[in-house]
């Protein structure tokens, strides 16, 4: 039998790709931490199939992972702050998370991110069905149409756009959001994490949800842990207010916030 060695497939590369490629070089160039946490979801998850099981709609993990998000920025609102070109900390009110998507576009799956804004002003359930809505139509938003124009500019000219952007908090947060959800785990089953390179203050990386024993209430029993990413700009936030950002996510997170007992 004749086999070709080299032997190949010559595909066209998404344009949408560009954005990811353009943000990596700039994101290189961050002083960015992270740390790797486990979360026990044993709680939540049982909630959210509670939920489907009496409503038979299947409640986003994300939305409520979003909104536990919300609430512990809210408290600790320097954790998605941003420098200005004065040297000035710029901290918003609103929380606006950029989160990513995997979705079909001409016929091949690409990741698409959407903004969530005022996450920390909105629902659970307000947030579970933007979500849906945008998975649903996602052609159709800001955020696709700024993508098709913006992938069709020369390379130097989206750089230089980008470091702009970057550079001015107002417009970073309008185009870019203020903090960054990405999640891993949906591509795989098991735990593990995910180490990105990001352009944002605050980044949060969903990574698999794998099984082990856990003690609770001196008893071991088996529970469900979700594997997570905090990546943070040490430029702009110290150890110590990212060890109690991370403590009180924790403590929604597991408490199952805003999902019925």
């Amino acid at each position: 039998m004749n086999t070709d060695h080299n032997a190949f497939s010559l595909l066209p590369y998404p344009r949408a790709r560009l954005l990811m490629a353009d943000g990596g070089q700039l994101g290189i160039r961050k002083h960015t931490i992270h740390g790797l946490v486990e979360f026990d979801v044993t709680r939540a998850r049982a909630a959210i199939r509670r939920y489907e099981s009496r409503t038979g709609e299947t409640l986003s993990f994300t939305a409520f992972f979003l909104a536990c998000l919300g609430t512990a920025v809210d408290r600790n609102p320097q954790l998605h702050a941003y420098r200005d070109w004065r040297g000035h900390l710029v901290v918003f009110d609103e929380l606006d998370v950029n989160t990513l998507f995997e979705v079909e576009v001409d016929g091949q799956k690409t990741i698409r991110p959407h903004i969530l804004r005022g996450v920390n002003k909105k629902s659970l359930h307000e947030l579970h069905h933007e979500i849906r809505s945008f998975q649903n139509d996602h052609e159709s938003g800001q955020e696709a149409t700024f993508i098709n124009w913006f992938v069709r500019l020369p390379g130097f000219v989206r750089r230089l756009l980008l470091r702009i952007l970057l550079r001015n908090p107002q417009l970073r947060k309008e185009y870019y959001g203020t903090a960054l959800v990405t999640s891993i785990g949906m591509f795989g089953q098991g735990g593990g994490w995910g180490i990105p390179v990001t352009n944002h203050t605050l980044q949060l990386t969903l990574g698999g949800i794998g099984q082990k024993p856990g003690v609770i209430e001196d008893r071991i029993e088996p529970r469900e842990y979700l594997s997570i990413t905090i990546s943070l700009d040490h430029d702009v936030v110290d150890g110590a207010p990212a060890a109690r950002f991370a403590q009180q996510l924790r403590e929604l997170v597991e408490g199952a916030y805003g999902l019925c007992a």
